[in-house]
């Protein structure tokens, strides 16, 4: 107690060093990168750069001054010129309980950098979603409305988008709020890094928003050579805004492996772990590994385009299958890098809401784990009918249809939890229930999607569509739905409407199965995927898809006004609304600054409903 005193006082009345850069914000932000712009903009008339040399340093300088108005390297740079920063600067960057301001700022607490992404994940979802209503006004009748360049350019846009929202919605947004509280840590590992990973992404969300008004792209996500060599500069902006969501999730995946294996609190082994940070863990090194490999590729790719450098050029040596290695070497991670956090948040939900344990908790966490390694064999099954050697399709096929092994063994621990459990038909128990709907045709398509023959025969069809969606959304959007309902309490203090969440749970699900079920027969039939316009006797069909769409982005609304609505009037939730025995349910809701106020130390797994003491605990609030 005295020593604590004296290093008090000793803070009290020390001189207080200054940081070496001004106190950041956004209009600090929002000026660097109309500096940066502009410094980029004057160098490339210097050199008398080609425009997409010029949209290249605008874009990198714009980038630069961005960060370093927000205030990203505020700190790098104090310590680089011998300034010691004092603990008033490292307070006023973690921010204060309610301070609203702080959700713009350069913030290193992990909790508003995960509302910050999770917030932004919503706008995507919505602007994207718009995007969806675009199409399918397009496709609800045979012709052309508008015209296929401008559909072409929305359907990228569209893909883009949502693969972003997929990416970052559960691991930086929920991942990033309840990772740290549910293993008992205080933060994450590298604060700075962590608030650095989400302030990369705004620039290049916008730079794939206003592609349009550069030409726009019409090469999809995937940015195939030798189109995305030669297409437009909206192309080159969604290269470049691809590196740099690649370079975040890099540095965001180093942060959650060393927390997760460095901050744990006294008690907690890796099997006493939830089951949400396990799966978070194996998408962090999924993510570590294999988004290096695609940032490379789209880098290359960029250097063809602006370098004259010919890695994908096929008229002078270049490979374009070695592109599509090399994207789906990591693309096929990435639907695992999607879905696995959506299992995750699944299987954290189902033991609260049934009242039992997590059925098969070790077979669960070595499939998760079985999933990640496997998830690298498989990449070929979508380059059946690219060219590539023969002899190569068996052994990928096999792989491929041995992976729904593990997938299967997450999908029945769900089930397992469920079965003879005492259910409790809250909204986020309903998500579960869509979601094994949802991912067991995803999974059962799939199946069809790895055996040769029948991809061959279905590939760029509209089944390739059906099953896409059935996958993502079933596994990460409707898992966000479940981790948002389910975590809302937690993270706003407030309770939701239950009459608006189920309103919202049944018109989405019953929309989208609306939606894509038919899309299976469409392609068996033929019909081709990213197109525009399409043979008339799908057109009846096409009519009912587009109606069904449009009742999924009503539902959305829906969603949409009970969040805002409830955030800010909602009922006072309790700490523990739903006598969950996880950590993060045993502190107040929202979660103190500080997450602890002592770091707990963990003595029991945390599925143990059924067992007296382990139930008096979480009715009693504390963390054991």
């Amino acid at each position: 107690m005295i020593a604590t005193r004296v290093i008090t006082a000793a803070r009290t009345f020390a001189p207080r060093s200054r940081s070496f850069v001004p106190r950041p914000g956004l209009t600090r932000a929002i000026l660097g990168a109309l500096i940066g712009f502009a410094i980029g903009g004057g160098l490339a008339v210097e050199l008398n750069a080609e425009p997409g040399q010029m949209l290249a340093l605008v874009y990198v300088f714009g980038l630069l001054g961005f960060l370093t108005g927000v205030g990203a390297f505020r700190f790098w740079l104090t310590w680089a010129v011998g300034r010691e920063i004092d603990a008033s600067e490292e307070h006023a960057a973690h921010g204060r309980a309610g301070e609203w301001q702080r959700y713009f700022r350069f913030t290193t607490d992990h909790k508003v950098i995960g509302v910050q992404y999770l917030v932004t994940a919503f706008v995507l979802f919505f602007t994207a979603g718009t995007a969806a209503m675009f199409m399918r006004f397009e496709l609800a009748q045979p012709g052309i409305a508008t015209n296929k360049e401008l559909y072409n350019t929305i359907m990228s846009t569209h893909g883009a988008m949502m693969i972003t929202v997929a990416l970052v919605s559960i691991v930086g947004g929920l991942g990033n709020y309840l990772v740290p509280i549910m293993i008992g840590a205080r933060d994450m590992a590298f604060p700075k890094a962590n608030a650095l990973s989400y302030w990369m992404l705004p620039l290049a969300i916008l730079l794939v928003a206003i592609n349009p008004f550069l030409g726009g792209f019409d090469s999809g996500w995937t940015a195939y050579p030798p189109l995305s060599q030669q297409a437009n500069l909206g192309q080159q902006a969604y290269l470049m805004a691809f590196i740099t969501v690649g370079v975040s999730s890099i540095l965001s995946a180093i942060n959650f492996l060393v927390t997760v294996f460095r901050m744990r609190a006294p008690g907690m082994s890796l099997m006493r772990m939830p089951i949400f940070v396990w799966a978070l863990t194996v998408t962090a090194a999924l993510a570590l590994i294999a988004t290096s490999v695609v940032a490379a590729a789209f880098t290359m790719l960029l250097f063809d385009r602006l370098m004259g450098t010919a890695f994908f050029r096929a008229s002078r040596g270049g490979d374009v299958i070695l592109f599509q290695h090399l994207f789906w070497f990591y693309s096929h991670p990435a639907v695992y890098i999607m879905a696995l956090p959506g299992l995750g948040a699944i299987l954290e939900v189902v033991p609260v809401f049934a009242r039992k344990p997590l059925f098969a908790y070790p077979l669960a966490v070595l499939s998760f784990i079985s999933i990640g390694v496997m998830s690298f064999m498989v990449w070929a099954h979508h380059m059946f009918v690219s060219g590539m050697a023969e002899f190569f399709h068996i052994p990928i096929m096999l792989t491929t249809e041995l992976i729904s092994v593990p997938t299967g063994i997450v999908f029945l621990s769900a089930l397992g939890t469920i079965w003879m459990g005492r259910i409790h038909f809250r909204v986020p128990m309903l998500w579960v229930f869509g979601f094994i709907w949802a991912f067991l045709i995803g999974g059962i398509t799939g199946v069809f999607l790895a055996d040769v023959p029948t991809d061959i025969a279905l590939s760029d069809t509209a089944f390739v569509v059906a099953h896409f969606h059935y996958t993502i959304v079933g596994g990460t959007i409707f898992g966000l739905f479940a981790g948002t309902y389910y975590w809302f309490p937690k993270i706003t203090g407030r309770m939701y409407s239950e009459r608006l969440g189920k309103l919202h749970f049944w018109w989405f699900t019953l929309a989208f199965n609306a939606t894509f079920i038919p899309m299976f027969w469409l392609g068996i039939e033929g019909m081709r995927r990213r197109v525009a316009d399409y043979p008339a006797e799908f057109g009846p069909v096409n009519l009912f898809i587009s109606f069904a769409a449009f009742n999924i982005a009503l539902s959305v609304g829906v969603f949409a006004i009970n969040m805002f609505r409830s955030w800010k009037s909602g009922p006072v939730a309790e700490s523990n609304p739903w006598r969950a025995h996880t950590l993060e349910w045993q502190i107040a809701s929202p979660p103190p600054i500080q997450n602890f106020d002592e770091i707990p130390t963990v003595s029991a797994n945390p599925y143990q409903y059924g067992s007296p003491a382990a139930t008096a605990a979480a009715e009693g609030g504390s963390a054991s």
